[in-house]
């Protein structure tokens, strides 16, 4: 009984949808109407839902592929007919939010983009329910390496992408996967000899996009059980920090206790052992004994 009173009829769905948006034109000049589920919803219906709503003052209109059921091709399709049919469609930013159910949130997104999206939603590192969202990182990149083929820009710093990528993995405790795509450890490592002899004699031959683009300092010294001070400070160094002879030293007692259980300490294995070195030293400033007395 309260499935069928919670169910509403399309004629109820185009009455509720002006009412709340001019409810939330109300409030705010920038008001962003998301349709649940658009990319499996029935087209037709679909279209009048968002014609009402940009009548009614929505500026932004959101396609989800809310359980990333969608194909590339279709999804890019479905944005296409969506711009060539709704009458008051330029008016309005059209965006996509695509989720990852099938690995092709980025693909579907960038897709998007192609037949006219001009707002991507979507999370660092892919974070997001389920498989996660369309992956910022690899979003942004896609359409910066391949101005030719896409003809838009981002405007983004991409510089700071690594960081912010870094930043949102200890932040949330999940690990970076080593190969993952645009942030991963081993994003710009050449292991095969032939690829090796390739890449030192031409960068462009193995990398299409330079790493400092990205904020990543790829070919720096591997740290290890045998790796020193010297190298741990310069390591630092390049991932933006400057301690002091005993930040350093207490630092480097943890880096080796770490070192000594892995074969290499990662960039997120450092910035892991700041984090808690920072913490440490915060909790400490607030801790002091001024006396104690044995009865």
């Amino acid at each position: 009984h309260l499935k069928h009173k919670l169910r509403k009829s399309r004629k109820e769905v185009l009455e509720i949808v002006p009412d709340m948006v001019g409810y939330a034109r109300s409030f705010v000049e920038d008001v962003e109407f998301s349709c649940e589920d658009a990319a499996r919803s029935e087209p037709d219906f679909l279209y009048q839902v968002i014609e009402s709503a940009i009548s009614a003052g929505a500026n932004t209109i959101n396609i989800p592929d809310t359980v990333g059921y969608a194909v590339s091709k279709e999804f890019g399709e479905s944005i296409k007919i969506l711009r060539e049919r709704i009458r008051n469609i330029d008016n309005v930013i059209v965006s996509v939010h695509c989720h990852n159910d099938l690995g092709l949130a980025v693909s579907n997104s960038l897709a998007a983009v192609e037949n006219g999206a001009r707002q991507i939603e979507g999370c660092i590192n892919g974070l997001g329910e389920r498989a996660g969202n369309a992956a910022l990182e690899e979003v942004i990149m896609g359409l910066e390496v391949r101005k030719d083929h896409f003809n838009v820009e981002t405007k983004v710093k991409t510089s700071e992408i690594g960081p912010t990528s870094r930043l949102v993995s200890n932040l949330f405790g999940f690990p970076m996967q080593a190969n993952k795509a645009i942030v991963g450890q081993n994003a710009f490592r050449h292991s095969s000899g032939i690829h090796q002899d390739a890449f030192l004699k031409d960068r462009s031959t193995f990398e299409i996009m330079e790493p400092e683009t990205v904020g990543w300092r790829g070919e720096a010294l591997v740290l290890g059980k045998l790796s020193g001070r010297a190298g741990l400070k310069s390591r630092l160094s390049d991932l933006g920090y400057d301690f002091d002879n005993d930040q350093l030293n207490s630092l480097f007692i943890k880096f080796k206790d770490l070192a000594d259980s892995k074969k290499e300490v990662t960039d997120i294995d450092l910035e892991a052992l700041i984090m808690e070195q920072s913490r440490y030293e915060t909790q400490k400033s607030y801790l002091s004994l001024n006396s104690i007395e044995v009865i």
